[in-house]
Parts: C-alpha cells; structure tokens; sequence
C-alpha cells in the first residue's frame, strides 16, 4: 500500500503488518467503531476502513496526525482525527476494536521519559512497558461488551506482563499472532543494551512481534 511518511514518522513495519492483519480477520462492518492509537502514518486505521468501519484515530505527534490525514485522503477513506494523548481525546465514547501499536523499545535504565523527535515513536522507558502499560490499563474501558483490544508490541517488552495487566482488567486476553524479523537500526543500536539487561542472547539480533487480542466479556 502506498503511503506518505514524511521524516519523523515511524514508518509501516513488520509490527504495522502483524496488527493489520489482525484487523482484517475482525468481523468488521458498517456499525463498527473502530479506535486507532498510535496511529503514525494511519496504515492501521486505514485496514480498518477498507472493511467499512467507522474509524477514529489518535497521535500525540502532530506531524503524524497530518500525515495520517494526507494518506486517508491519498486513498479515499473517511477516518475521524485526533492529536492527543491515547484515550484524552475520545473520552467519554466507546468502541467495538480498539488497535494500538505503541512506543516498546526498551530505552534503559535511567531513561523514565517518552522519547523525543523520531524517537518518540519507539523509546518506551526502561523495559519498554511506559506506554504499553498505560493502555493495557486503561483501553479495557472504552471497549462495548464484546468488544475487542488488537496491541503490538515486541517479546522484548515483556508479553507476559501485557497479558497480566489486561486480564488484572478484565478481559480475555491471548497472543493472536506472532511473527520473527530482524533487528531494524534501532534495535541493533540498543543490541549491547538489550544483551545486558538479559533480553536476548550474546549475539541475537532478531525479535519476535506477538499481536496479544483481549476480549471484553459481556
């Protein structure tokens, strides 16, 4: 799919691909309200509206947010815009999918913050769980009954506790997909990190993405 991804917006990956197809094995219709955190360039969102949803999507980046627009207009797909922080701007609605493909690059010890510039899109505090855990706390709300929470995010940052937290706050909560690739240039620039903090093994330089899907019951 043809997109526009202007510098410093994270561009389509191998985790943007895993949650896309996710999405488009949701039974998605005309009804359904369809929540896109994180939105970057709205390739996700964009998945979601070629199934005849009725999607809204979300940056804190306002380069990403024009972006977003500039491609939904490239492709002729009607997605409601908003920059702001995960759920502040949608306060108050509910949705039938919530999508997020949050920052989960673990940044180190010491670095407690959000990232800056481009970095925004991938440094996720120490172990990579600041925003993670932030919607793993908080989308379960915004869900209707039956309602269902698509989040990417890499083994790296620590799947189990993702699970945990979505269960802790009431839904299903599984690993629907997975999928291996190689270190990009972050990673790799953060592999001596990674091999300190005993993420992977002297000399791995490939992660695994997991989609994790959680179900809020009726």
């Amino acid at each position: 799919m043809l997109l526009i991804r202007p510098p410093g917006v994270y561009p389509p990956q191998g985790d943007t691909e895993l949650l896309a197809h996710c999405v488009r094995r949701e039974p998605l219709d005309g009804s359904s309200r369809v929540l896109d955190l994180c939105t970057g360039t709205g390739a996700v969102a964009l998945a979601a509206a070629r199934r005849g949803a009725r999607v809204t999507a979300v940056d804190v980046s306002t380069r990403a947010v024009a972006t977003a627009w500039c491609n939904t207009r490239l492709h002729h797909r009607r997605v409601r815009l908003h920059r702001g922080d995960l759920l502040a701007p949608v306060a108050g609605q509910r949705f039938d999918l919530v999508t997020a493909n949050p920052p989960y690059v673990p940044a180190g010890p010491g670095r407690d913050g959000p990232g800056r510039g481009a970095a925004l899109a991938w440094d996720a505090g120490p172990y990579g769980r600041l925003v993670l855990d932030r919607i793993c706390r908080t989308a379960p709300r915004v869900l209707t009954r039956g309602g269902v929470l698509l989040l990417v995010q890499s083994t790296l940052a620590d799947v189990p506790a993702t699970l945990a937290v979505l269960r802790a706050a009431g839904l299903r909560a599984d690993v629907a997909a997975r999928r291996w690739q190689p270190f990009g240039p972050v990673m790799t620039a953060r592999a001596g990190l990674f091999e300190h903090l005993g993420l992977i093994s002297p000399g791995e330089r490939e992660e695994e993405l997991v989609v994790v899907r959680g179900v809020r019951g009726y």
